[in-house]
């Protein structure tokens, strides 16, 4: 079987055109890139496509502008939660500037108890992919945190200033900001170090690691992951120890096959699976390690580059349901589009997919530069054969009113 993928000449043009305006000819650019100029060149004429996060962020890269700048998915959001989610983004980054564990406090904090059932929320908004209610909650709650580290309950506030930076970090990383993802699990990484806790420490690496990924710094995030592990490998013992461990060894996994390590990336994984079968499913400061989440993750990595009737069948096998957040949940089945798309034959089935994760986190899917690609792929297709209603109705809820 052919596998096919219909190339959005929209985003070549994007591409065309930041490159003319840096005045740079098409072999320099791809070279900066790391992909050959040919490629480089019939994506530019919309003859191929660069729907995937490994191709599309190292294009980004290059042209020194964010993978969405290309895609496409960086337009005004056509629902009040999208596009307060979007407006959130500046608030939460400002809050993390602020909160320099090196700088003291100002103003007095609410009570412990407060903060904990803040961070509960903040934690459950994460969960649902509420992006806009995490963005509009969390900037209060990092400030208020870093002034109670301060006070007579410092360690229970850093603990919680972790947690709270893990959820910032990963809501700018889902919204299309990975250097403002970066900023937020280096504000965790201090947290973890001020407790001590070998634990926290290694939750931290993940999120520098995942962010460094985001940001198209494979190596960086490789090197992170990979350190982390060797430095929580003797403290398995301690609470939530394998279940970090584990996901550190999923986010190597990632940044090996964004290397094109295949090999490595396998490697990990393998790892990674062994570790789930000896926790089972689990949610451990909300990571939800496990033989589901691992391979939720085998999908998301092989839906990129790699054999899409894999992820197919990885799915058939695999229960989302088994994982009570929509924060994983949405990556099953938009995945599992992306791979359907990639397949070609399986339209309906893709956009079935699609919806799916629509109805499941709206503010994931409709921010999504990766899922704009696919989109458009199926728009452009539905032009041409019978029934293209849904997925025309989805492209315009990414759209602007």
């Amino acid at each position: 079987m052919t596998l096919r993928r219909s190339a959005d000449p929209a985003v070549g043009d994007q591409i065309r055109a930041r490159r003319l305006l840096r005045g740079w000819s098409v072999r320099y650019a791809a070279s900066r890139a790391g992909v050959s100029h040919a490629t480089w060149s019939r994506i530019e004429r919309g003859l191929q496509t660069a729907d995937n996060r490994f191709m599309l962020a190292g294009i980004a890269g290059a042209l020194e502008c964010a993978p969405a700048d290309l895609a496409g998915a960086g337009v005004p959001a056509p629902d009040r939660a999208t596009a307060a989610a979007r407006a959130g983004v500046l608030g939460l980054r400002r809050a993390l500037v602020d909160i320099d564990l090196t700088e003291p406090p100002a103003g007095p904090a609410p009570s412990m108890s407060e903060l904990r059932r803040s961070a509960a929320l903040a934690d459950a908004l994460h969960q649902a992919c509420d992006y806009a209610g995490a963005a509009r909650l969390l900037p209060d709650l990092l400030r208020d945190l870093h002034t109670e580290t301060a006070g007579p309950d410092h360690l229970e506030a850093l603990r919680l200033l972790c947690d709270a930076t893990h959820i910032a970090s990963t809501v700018l990383r889902s919204l299309g900001h990975p250097a403002d993802a970066w900023l937020g699990a280096e504000r965790c990484r201090d947290a973890a170090d001020a407790t001590g806790d070998p634990v926290l420490r290694g939750h931290a690496a993940y999120a520098l690691a995942r962010a460094a990924v985001a940001c198209g710094s494979y190596q960086r995030g490789q090197t992170l992951a990979e350190r982390a592990v060797d430095d929580l490998s003797g403290h398995l013992s301690r609470p939530g120890g394998p279940e970090v461990l584990g996901s550190l060894h999923l986010v190597a996994a990632l940044a090996s096959r964004c290397r094109q390590r295949l090999d490595d990336s396998m490697d990990w994984l393998t790892e990674a699976a062994r570790m789930a079968r000896r926790t089972g499913e689990t949610n451990v400061m909300g990571m939800f390690f496990g033989p589901t989440n691992v391979d939720i993750w085998r999908m998301s990595i092989e839906a990129d580059d790699g054999d899409p009737l894999r992820v197919v069948e990885i799915a058939r096998r695999t229960d989302p349901a088994a994982i009570p957040a929509g924060v994983r949940q949405v990556f099953y089945y938009a995945d599992t589009a992306r791979a359907l798309t990639r397949i070609g034959g399986r339209d309906r089935e893709a956009i079935r997919f699609l919806l799916t994760a629509e109805r499941i986190a709206p503010q994931h899917v409709r921010t999504s530069a990766e899922l704009a690609e696919t989109i458009r792929t199926l728009l452009d297709r539905s032009r041409r054969q019978a029934g293209g209603a849904e997925v025309r109705a989805l492209y315009e809820r990414m759209q602007a009113n």
